[in-house]
């Protein structure tokens, strides 16, 4: 399936682009040349990045894991697990290291989700019988991956205070989102699981899940009591605090309980971070293979004409196209975090931020995930080409968040 859509994004640009010169744009493969080189540029930079921050959270994994610690996480999410991920064993390490992954992703802590994800998926790797086609449980980790639940759009809401800002706006909450996004984002990992669920027939109507669902509700509810009626800059002091709080406790709960049971943590740590470099190394070609094919239909202005069509059959449906400025951010958003966030600013400022498109870009990109990037990742990091159905599951989980964040928009705004 990647390569079929690697392909077609490729050809479809590319006769994008000879329309556009035949119609006397003779710089529009300077832009399409420059754009690859751009992308190529940035898989090259992003992958390297990760190299530090992947040898730290490898490494007190590994402190984690030699201390019992990734093992217990694992006994205690099993009855939810043995639902989810029945193809995963008892007491595997891969349990634990998904759950850290999930409650980082919950957080907002992408810096600490995308190492501790790419290290469940290598040990998810290890009980794979065909190294280079997806299994089931990795395909259920992937999609609720890329339709993760994320309490506080912090990033989100730090930009709609500074643009509005920029914009005379006086007494403007910026955390006005919040709920609304919860509520998308919840209802794409809700798409995710059950689409997953389907396809590889698991039972969700069980003890185990049900308990998982009210007790994040109850979270949830707790939550926006305690922190919807704050401003928002003391809301983002707050989530920073509790984020950056739980991930230190973690450490130092890893660290300690290694020096009780007498284990050389240093060691351990080092053990661990080595992999990291070879990781990051390992992700480069798929992750350039990915933007390059994006660049050149974003370039050619591939993406316009798809925004353009869908306003006129909207419009012809006889249907509200208040939406369709956002809309963009939602398709982009699964090929491109930085092109959604980017495409999320224009909205903002050419609307204006309190407006309703510039208030539903937010929700969208606050509530959806980078499908094409996580996939190319994930699986890039351990060889996976054959994919199954995951990026057909993961893209059920963004079209449903996508029409949900703009009915709830609706519902909030307009």
């Amino acid at each position: 399936m990647l390569n079929r859509v690697w392909i077609s994004f490729i050809l479809v640009g590319f006769a994008a682009a000879l329309l556009q010169l035949l119609q006397g744009d003779l710089d529009v493969f300077s832009r399409v040349l420059a754009g690859l080189f751009d992308s190529a540029r940035t898989g090259f930079e992003v992958s390297l990045g990760l190299v530090g921050v992947m040898s730290l959270w490898l490494g007190i994994m590994k402190i984690g894991e030699r201390g019992g610690l990734i093992q217990l996480f694992g006994r205690l999410i099993a009855p939810l697990f043995r639902r989810i991920f029945p193809d995963i064993p008892p007491g595997h390490p891969a349990s634990g290291s998904i759950v850290m992954n999930v409650s980082a992703n919950i957080l907002g802590l992408d810096n600490a989700a995308t190492p501790l994800g790419l290290k469940a998926m290598r040990e998810l790797q290890e009980i794979n019988p065909q190294p280079d086609t997806a299994s089931n449980p990795m395909i259920m980790f992937l999609v609720l991956n890329t339709a993760g639940i994320t309490l506080i759009p912090t990033s989100v809401i730090a930009i709609r205070q500074s643009l509005a800002l920029k914009q005379g706006l006086i007494g403007f909450n910026a955390a006005d989102i919040f709920l609304p996004t919860l509520l998308a984002t919840f209802l794409s990992f809700c798409a995710g699981l059950v689409a997953v669920a389907l396809w590889q027939r698991i039972n969700l109507f069980c003890r185990p899940v049900l308990a998982f669902f009210a007790g994040f509700a109850a979270l949830l509810g707790g939550l926006y009591a305690w922190l919807g009626g704050l401003p928002p800059e003391q809301m983002a002091q707050a989530i920073g605090l509790l984020g950056s709080g739980i991930i230190v406790a973690i450490i130092v709960l890893f660290v300690g309980v290694a020096a009780w049971q007498g284990i050389d943590a240093y060691e351990s740590f080092v053990d661990g971070a080595k992999e990291g470099f070879g990781v990051a190394v390992q992700i480069i070609p798929y992750l350039i293979a990915m933007l390059v094919a994006i660049s050149v239909f974003r370039s050619t202005g591939c993406m316009d004409y798809l925004i353009g069509g869908i306003r006129s059959l909207v419009l012809a449906l006889g249907l509200n196209a208040d939406f369709v400025p956002a809309l963009p951010v939602g398709l982009m958003k699964t090929l491109s975090g930085s092109g959604a966030r980017g495409l999320m600013v224009d909205v903002m400022t050419t609307y204006g931020v309190d407006s309703f498109p510039g208030k539903l870009a937010a929700i969208i990109q606050g509530s959806t995930e980078t499908t094409f990037y996580v996939l190319a990742v994930y699986f890039g990091s351990v060889g996976i080409t054959k994919t199954r159905y995951a990026l057909a599951c993961g893209l059920i989980a963004d079209a449903v968040g996508l029409v949900g964040a703009i009915l709830i928009g609706y519902a909030f705004y307009h």
